[in-house]
């Protein structure tokens, strides 16, 4: 048997070594495809509690995949989790546009954003003489060929980089995009939002009208955050946009896609979005607890992970959507009261609903009783 004697392994066209060794017979490496490096979550669109199509969209908000925000000032849109993907990915963030708007008003916008908390981002080391550089990666399908401006936006600091990509067919392709280190400003190391990744889709003048820059980060203005040739989503209501392999990691090299399981990416996602129990029509199974008095109930919900923060309440409500079960008798209603602010934890709570009429000290069940009924906790970014 024989020993290959060497101080490191490089490629023939690289910088540096891959694998660096050391004289005490340990090493160390350059690995690239290492687990936990996307700090995106469900960035394949794979988790969608909320619903899998939302029609009409005109204002801000979650609308399908768990995590992905969008922004519409103007136009109207549908947004739908689409099996369109490429290769290697089950679903897609897919967005219409069914009324158009070919003549933007300054302030208008139509973005795609995900939020990020400062806790997740330290291993960039920003603000610090060590810092790194950040790698974006993801793939678009779209018939809206043209500009487009990604930025990221450090929330505690109010500095941005940017970049932006060509589309040049409708076919689906991988766009990487590799943002500079920047040595002002380190991220809070917290649980609030301290980089915002976003897309824009479309922008007016507020944020176009200055000089993009793409070489370095900057203070945050808005003249100077979208290019100037960026494309209109909205201007016809042929326009289709799909997106999914959303990545962000520590780095100058845009790895593969890391893929999560369902159940791992499900997880994440309930950190800042869960349910007491799915949809499922009449006498579907909501939750117990007790009342409290002769007119007031509580339902006692623990939730599937610890929340990012104490939530708050994001029921789906209607006309006798709820059922209240108590010592042999029910009692119909369209909506909770609230959460008891006083006992909710990012563990568990309690809802609370008043002005029935119960049976003091004695337990209770609640069942929903129509198809879209939901109690929901929210503690989104």
């Amino acid at each position: 048997m024989s020993t290959l004697k060497v101080d490191g392994i490089r490629s023939n066209s690289a910088s540096s070594d891959a694998i660096t060794l050391a004289s005490d017979g340990t090493c160390t490496a350059n690995i690239t495809n290492r687990s936990n490096r996307n700090k995106i979550i469900n960035g394949a669109m794979t988790v969608h509690q909320r619903s899998s199509s939302v029609t009409g969209i005109t204002s801000n908000g979650y609308q399908t995949a768990d995590r992905m925000l969008l922004n519409v000032s103007t136009g109207t849109f549908t947004n739908t989790i689409s099996t369109d993907t490429p290769d290697g990915f089950g679903s897609s963030f897919k967005i219409d546009c069914t009324t158009a708007d070919t003549s933007l008003s300054a302030g208008d916008n139509v973005l795609f954003k995900q939020r990020i908390e400062g806790q997740n981002l330290q291993d960039f080391a920003k603000g610090t003489s060590a810092a790194k550089q950040f790698a974006v990666s993801f793939y678009v399908k779209t018939n809206k060929s043209g500009v487009y401006t990604v930025e990221l936006s450090d929330i505690d600091n109010s500095r941005i980089a940017t970049k932006t990509f060509t589309v040049s067919d409708s076919n689906w392709n991988r766009y990487t995009l590799i943002f500079p280190a920047d040595t002002t400003g380190a991220f809070d190391n917290d649980n609030a939002v301290s980089l915002d990744l976003i897309i824009w889709l479309a922008a007016g003048t507020t944020f176009t009208s200055g000089t993009l820059n793409t070489s370095s980060w900057a203070s945050k203005t808005n003249a100077n955050r979208v290019s100037s040739s960026n494309v209109n989503i909205a201007d016809s209501t042929s326009n289709e946009w799909y997106l999914t392999g959303v990545q962000l990691e520590v780095g100058s090299v845009a790895t593969d896609f890391e893929h999560r399981s369902y159940g791992d990416e499900l997880l994440k996602c309930q950190r800042y979005f869960c349910k007491a129990a799915e949809k499922g029509g009449s006498d579907h199974s909501a939750g117990m607890g007790t009342n409290y008095s002769s007119s007031v109930g509580y339902i006692h919900v623990r939730f599937p992970v610890t929340m990012r923060t104490n939530p708050t309440l994001d029921q789906i409500t209607g006309t006798s959507y709820y059922r209240i079960f108590s010592n042999g008798s029910y009692e119909t209603f369209d909506s909770f009261n609230s959460l008891d602010t006083a006992t909710v934890t990012p563990q568990c709570a309690e809802v609370l609903k008043s002005g029935i009429s119960i049976t003091q000290g004695s337990a209770n069940f609640v069942r929903y009783q129509h198809s879209e009924a939901e109690i929901r906790f929210s503690a989104e970014l």
